[in-house]
């Protein structure tokens, strides 16, 4: 009968992935809320400065600000993930759906595709 491997022991298997848990109902209520008094928020103080007659420059501060939040830093660049720029990729590798300069000139001038 074959001894069973102690967990200590060399011989023991390595605990296999588990997978992550989903964000409980409660948490995306939770995020769901937080958001919609975010948005009413929003609401509230463009119409306050509307009724001061400063709500297009509210709005147009409020886009730029959006889009600041929007763009994410270097540091949040998950392992393994390719920039959309080539050039900041290893070896300048292009992502899946580049259009590239000879694939235009094939299809410009009509010319069957090689075989790769």
């Amino acid at each position: 009968m074959p001894e069973a491997a102690q967990p200590g022991s060399s011989t023991s298997q390595p605990p296999r992935n588990r997978a992550v848990p989903l964000p409980s109902c409660w948490d995306q209520s939770f995020l769901t809320n937080v958001t919609f008094l975010k948005v009413l928020l929003w609401l509230v103080l463009l119409g306050l400065f509307v009724e001061l007659e400063f709500g297009l420059a509210y709005f147009v501060l409020s886009l730029f600000y959006w889009m600041y939040v929007g763009t994410r830093g270097p540091e949040e660049k998950q392992e393994g993930e390719k920039s959309a720029y080539s050039v900041f990729n290893p070896g300048c590798e292009a992502i899946q759906g580049t259009l590239t300069a000879e694939q235009l000139e094939r299809e410009l001038h009509l010319r069957p595709l090689e075989e790769r």
